[in-house]
């Protein structure tokens, strides 16, 4: 039997043996008297009904709001299936509320809206947003992924982010600190390339830009070449970096001299005499997924001095997101925010930076099989099993959070709020059994 229809049957039988699917709701108070029950709904849940009704914020005492996040999608850009429809991507959303529960104790509703209108699918989430205290859109196509969050910002007042766009940045942007400063690269000095326009490209080289690289260092490529001022065909979003330059028109002219290439686009696109073309110690992120840009076989051939990188977890320096949405909506729910900003998601980046360089945790790397495990090349990014993610990132959006204006709730006692998410991570190792 191959290795992928072994894989095929593994994931059917893992998602249908027992209850169907992969997550549940449980009660967290007492239901076995019928006092319990007379305090739980009628008549004495109607006490914190009118408390809510002169108050709104007391949602956030008398109910889950405070750590219920909805992962809502219309299944119009799954992982790497494509359009496949809202029903067919739920077990993706349901996949996503499981990594937010394990790793962060967050609660998650996944809702999956057969609405592909731009208004429509906004009218459907304005409406059940007083549910929720944070959401997460999750495999929204481009170009409506950034009409869909930009409306859904302004017109919210929780914590709402499109992960695919900004997870992808956060975790990318932390690892592309590390890398540059292990090969003595100034990120305001680097010439970047960048292969796919899509959502979680534009919002990588966004926020490479708010970290400091030149707009002019900068060239990137869809699906017909490079974005350049004299095409014509270009959305709002790709102009912001269409190149003035003439002298490139293709991939292999784009990374000739390259310190940094990003692929957010499709399986082997990037060949070995490319990357041997790119500059002294080239960082290589090649992320589309399942199959990356170049193989990372093919990258540390073609170049001794690589810095490489990809979304899969069989391979060192995986950029995976969850790295980052589990811990920035827990920062950002335990202050009540009003959203999630930049000052949130740069508090994210350095946070995630500065703990890669941290000592690494015994048990992690005994976890990870590897007791050589420590700051260089082949390790510029925390892996996602390290029970320190939790305190350190969540901890800084938090503060991020409160800095930037955006927190309902401040937070005092730090240590007692950092014991509280050490007890939420001990509290969740009883699921991974």
């Amino acid at each position: 039997m191959s290795d992928n229809k072994q894989l095929t049957e593994n994931a059917l039988k893992y998602h249908a043996e027992g209850r169907p699917g992969k997550v549940q709701v449980i009660p967290t108070k007492p239901t076995g008297t019928q006092m319990d029950l007379t305090l739980a709904y009628s008549p004495g849940v109607a006490a914190p009904c009118l408390e809510i009704e002169k108050d709104p914020n007391k949602a956030y005492e008398y109910t889950d709001k405070g750590n219920l996040v909805a992962v809502i999608s219309n299944g119009t850009a799954v992982l790497g299936l494509g359009n496949i429809g809202a029903m067919s991507g739920k077990p993706v959303m349901e996949g996503k509320g499981l990594l937010f529960k394990i790793f962060a104790d967050v609660d998650v509703f996944d809702i999956e809206v057969d609405a592909t209108d731009i208004d429509k699918f906004c009218e459907t989430v304005k409406a059940i947003a007083p549910t929720f205290g944070g959401i997460n859109l999750e495999d929204i196509k481009a170009p409506e992924c950034f009409a869909i969050e930009e409306r859904l910002k302004k017109e919210l007042d929780i914590p709402l982010m499109h992960d695919d766009q900004h997870g992808t940045a956060i975790i990318s942007a932390a690892g592309l600190i590390n890398a540059l400063e292990v090969v003595g690269k100034k990120i305001s000095d680097v010439k970047i390339v960048v292969n796919g326009a899509g959502a979680a490209a534009i919002s990588c080289t966004k926020l490479y830009v708010a970290l400091g690289a030149r707009m002019e260092n900068i060239v990137m490529l869809d699906s017909k070449g490079v974005i350049s001022t004299s095409r014509t065909d270009l959305n709002a979003q790709k102009k912001l970096f269409a190149t003035k330059r003439t002298d490139v028109h293709t991939l292999a002219e784009a990374v000739n001299g390259a310190d940094v290439f990003l692929g957010l686009s499709k399986g082997g696109v990037l060949s070995k005499d490319m990357v041997k073309t790119m500059a002294k110690d080239p960082v290589v992120f090649a992320l589309a997924n399942p199959n990356p840009e170049i193989t990372y076989e093919d990258a540390v051939a073609a170049r001794k001095d690589i810095i490489m990188a990809t979304g899969r977890s069989d391979y060192p320096n995986q950029v995976n997101n969850v790295l980052g949405f589990p811990y920035i909506f827990r920062g950002a729910l335990d202050t009540h925010a009003k959203a999630i900003n930049e000052e949130m998601k740069l508090g994210a980046v350095r946070a995630l930076a500065a703990l890669a360089k941290e000592p690494i945790p015994e048990s992690v790397k005994q976890l990870y099989k590897d007791p050589d495990m420590k700051f260089g090349r082949n390790y510029i990014l925390p892996v996602a099993f390290d029970p320190r993610l939790l305190e350190v990132v969540a901890s800084a959006v938090a503060k991020a959070a409160m800095e930037s204006g955006v927190a309902r709730h401040n937070i005092t006692d730090w240590d007692a709020y950092k014991q509280g998410l050490r007890n939420r991570m001990a509290e969740q190792k009883k699921y991974r059994v």
